[in-house]
């Protein structure tokens, strides 16, 4: 069972920190074989959306008000645990994160930078492309925007 909780930069307890920068890097830099700066300086100003199960970080994102990360409000950083994937936990916390847009800043209009291999994802979650691929860090992404 996913545990949810919405929580500011300023409330992640360091554990809480140091575990969703670890799960971050684990997927991002590891897994994708990508080297990039995960730590951008903008944790401070998001909303952050951990998933826990058994009291461990399995799945995160972070969410952007208008204007913080792009012009509309945003998703990013979404990942799962590898081995937590079969659960459809991804659901799970980018629903929680639609929510958590809604409640906080009362914006329904949600637009995030995916990767193209997970564009029917997002498809299924209500967001549409807009505009052309393009690289992101090496790695083809597609603009996606999410209207109500």
């Amino acid at each position: 069972m996913l545990k949810i909780e919405t929580k500011t930069f300023q409330e992640l307890t360091t554990k809480e920190l140091y575990d969703l920068l670890q799960l971050r890097s684990e997927i991002f830099v590891v897994e994708q074989d990508c080297v990039y700066q995960d730590l951008d300086g903008k944790d401070e100003k998001a909303l952050h959306i951990i998933g826990k199960k058994d009291n461990k970080i399995v799945a995160y994102t972070r969410v952007f008000k208008p204007g913080d990360y792009f012009k509309e409000a945003s998703i990013g950083r979404v990942v799962v645990s590898k081995e937590e994937r079969q659960h459809q936990y991804g659901y799970n916390i980018m629903e929680a994160s639609i929510k958590a847009i809604k409640n906080y800043f009362n914006e329904t209009i949600i637009k995030l930078s995916a990767q193209t291999y997970l564009k029917k994802f997002y498809n299924n979650l209500g967001f549409k492309e807009v505009g052309e691929e393009y690289l992101e860090d090496g790695i083809p992404h597609i603009a996606m925007i999410k209207e109500r």
